[in-house]
């Protein structure tokens, strides 16, 4: 009575060694503990290559899982699902020019905007894109478009053909003017000193993904060069441009005629990207009234035609002894006009500056035509 007593008032009730040690506590034969995945078969498939079998258990019908939708072709982030694009180019030696034939473009990515509203746009690099951007028509409505459009550089000399490359880039063509402009749909680059000269090459090349560029801090002095920032900028240190000028010594009219024939890939001094160039000569030291002349501007451009010719008069003799100051400025309304570069020819000058200008005073009535590089150097005599 007293034990049950003890117990129903809660006391735990007191084992002995004795009664302990005869409880029958052995679990049996220890056997291993089976695979998690052996109970979740649906989320562990590759559950039934294990090497240990697992034992048998009643059959569970995995639930199917949805598949994705396969991705149309052309859409991946691959290169080559950018499409691809046919051209030809010809480095024409003679006439210094640079000749690219857009032929045509397969298989372009369409835009976010959905429309296929395309065109081609060429720079010539290092340089400041603007200056040497050139681009086909657009053509509407087809991932195929087909141009058959020439694009020709002028002044493009051996020199330019070693160390540049041409970069031609497919883009949409925005039917709002309003909209901003869209990225490229595709680029690629080639190196030009892999053309021969006077010997067409024909390309057909996979479109890659735009290239950005660091705009160096070289190029940030020209004004309006910082207000552009969807125009790719590389590395062009001081390029201004380049003119194209015609010597001829006249032994009918007795003197000397200057031809200024055109300009190209000149630096851009205005805020939207271009120039209004005009040239300006200077014969020194003064030989008469007429030592100064002035050519028309030609209005926002980047590559300006002027075939305009001038006439210095004086013996030959006379004429090897001075220097002609050739000057290309930004015509600005009001204020100051902006100097873009210039090109100093005389005997005591170097390299083909000098040889034109030996080359057209020795010999009388042949007409010769040469590109000059235009640098800063004649800035101060051509005030």
């Amino acid at each position: 009575m007293a034990g049950t007593a003890a117990v129903s008032r809660g006391r735990p009730r007191r084992v002995t060694m004795r009664e302990h040690m005869a409880i029958d506590v052995s679990p049996g034969p220890i056997r291993p503990i089976r695979l998690i995945s052996d109970y979740f078969p649906h989320f562990y498939p590759f559950a039934e290559h294990t090497l240990r079998t697992p034992e048998p258990q009643p059959a569970v019908t995995p639930t199917p899982q949805p598949q994705p939708d396969p991705e149309p072709e052309g859409d991946s982030d691959d290169s080559t699902a950018l499409g691809t694009l046919e051209f030809t180019l010809l480095f024409d030696a003679d006439n210094s020019a640079l000749h690219c034939t857009a032929h045509r473009a397969k298989g372009l990515k369409p835009p976010a905007s959905g429309s296929v509203d395309t065109y081609v746009k060429a720079n010539l690099l290092p340089g400041a894109s603007k200056a040497s951007q050139l681009r086909t028509r657009t053509v509407r409505g087809t991932r195929g478009p087909v141009w058959e459009e020439t694009l020709t550089y002028h002044g493009f000399t051996c020199q330019d053909a070693g160390r540049k490359t041409l970069r031609l880039c497919v883009c949409e063509d925005p039917r709002l003017r309003r909209r901003r402009r869209a990225p490229p749909l595709g680029e690629l680059r080639v190196p030009l000193r892999k053309l021969v000269p006077n010997r067409a090459r024909s390309f057909d090349v996979c479109l890659e993904k735009r290239k950005l560029t660091k705009r160096p801090k070289s190029l940030d002095t020209a004004r309006g060069m910082s207000l552009y920032e969807e125009e790719e900028v590389e590395a062009a240190g001081e390029e201004r441009g380049r003119i194209l000028l015609s010597l001829c010594y006249s032994s009918r009219r007795g003197g000397l005629l200057v031809g200024v024939l055109r300009c190209a890939h000149l630096a851009p001094m205005d805020a939207n990207g271009y120039s209004d160039p005009f040239v300006r000569l200077f014969l020194h030291p003064n030989v008469g009234k007429r030592s100064k002349y002035k050519t028309s501007v030609r209005k926002k451009t980047l590559n300006p035609e002027f075939n305009e010719e001038f006439f210095y008069a004086g013996p030959r003799e006379e004429l090897a002894q001075k220097t002609l100051l050739v000057s290309v400025w930004d015509y600005d309304l009001g204020t100051a006009d902006d100097f873009i570069g210039g090109v100093q020819l005389s005997s005591q000058a170097g390299g083909e500056r000098q040889w034109h200008w030996c080359e057209c005073l020795g010999r009388s009535d042949h007409r010769l035509e040469l590109w000059h590089p235009l640098d800063g150097a004649s800035l101060q005599l051509s005030d």
